[in-house]
């Protein structure tokens, strides 16, 4: 699917064919590709490359067009089951024109951003920066959702939450990858900032790139170590929580024996004291089945008290 935009006003806004210079290819297809190939002469390795995910950031020097592949997180669904996924994205910077090549249809040029737009190689720079506020709004919410998980895993015996944190985990570290990644591709724009032709502006708001993007890689990597210094102790607190249910389940079953044991006893088909003689034997034996539950509750309580004293 092919959408075309222009700059008026400094705003990216859609347009016609006849006016459009950047070019935005959504999963472009067969015919879409070879039209790229053959009528901008794109590196056919380059364009697979803008659709691969695990394609790594990188900037090429072609004849007519500057390529850059970098990374940006994919849109969350409910379907991800809390895997936060990467993708690649590649854009094709021309003289007169900007081709833009991404597996999912988003909007890209919306924000703040965007508001004052000079050139292509000025939506080009914002196109990466707008990324790496991407990436900074999905670590919020990654971190969010961990909190959440934390205060189900702390009353929790399954292991739902904790194979879910596990999955957040994994999601970091995929994030942490694209960030470096990016940040190669940042600092080789940076040396490269005289061959691409950049006013001072555009090394200004790159410079504001590249700090964001080193603040985003720390943000990624303290959410990252935090984390995966936790997962040992969540993994303790499932089990000690299977630990005390199991405890209870013992105590109310022993508790049902003792005067099981009793009635047990005085049901055996043998001569037994009082079992035939005595007026009220079934009063007798159900006084016995009390007395055994009362002495093993106060037994009970005394060792948790003589316990709790040693500490």
């Amino acid at each position: 699917m092919l959408k075309q935009y222009q700059i008026i006003d400094a705003k990216v806004v859609e347009s016609d064919a006849s006016a459009a210079q950047i070019h935005v290819y959504i999963n472009p297809d067969d015919e879409e590709k070879r039209h790229l190939l053959e009528a901008f002469s794109i590196d056919e390795h380059t364009l697979n490359s803008a659709l691969d995910p695990d394609e790594v950031s990188r900037l090429e020097f072609e004849p007519n067009h500057v390529a850059m592949i970098f990374k940006r997180p994919k849109n969350y669904s409910s379907k991800d089951h809390f895997l936060f996924k990467v993708a690649s994205v590649g854009l094709f910077l021309f003289k007169d024109h900007l081709i833009v090549i991404m597996t999912d249809d988003i909007q890209i040029f919306s924000g703040k951003l965007f508001s004052r737009v000079t050139s292509l190689l000025d939506v080009t720079l914002r196109l990466i920066g707008r990324t790496i506020t991407h990436f900074m709004e999905h670590l919020k919410v990654i971190n969010m959702i961990t909190d959440s998980l934390e205060q189900k895993i702390n009353t929790s015996m399954e292991n739902k939450y904790l194979l879910n944190l596990f999955t957040l985990e994994k999601s970091l570290v995929y994030y942490l990858s694209a960030i470096h990644s990016n940040a190669m591709l940042i600092e080789k724009l940076k040396i490269n900032s005289t061959k691409l032709m950049m006013t001072q502006e555009n090394v200004e708001l790159l410079d504001d790139i590249i700090v964001e993007n080193f603040q985003c890689i720390k943000q990624a990597e303290i959410y990252s170590n935090i984390l995966a210094g936790l997962m040992d102790a969540r993994a303790s607190i499932v089990s000690n929580n299977i630990n005390v249910l199991m405890k209870t389940l013992n105590i109310i079953t022993i508790g049902i024996m003792m005067p099981t044991l009793v009635v047990s006893i005085f049901s055996m088909n043998v001569a037994l004291p009082f079992s035939q003689q005595h007026p009220a034997p079934f009063w007798g034996i159900v006084l016995l089945a009390v007395s055994s539950i009362l002495i093993f509750l106060w037994f009970w309580r005394k060792k948790i008290e003589r316990h709790v004293t040693n500490k």
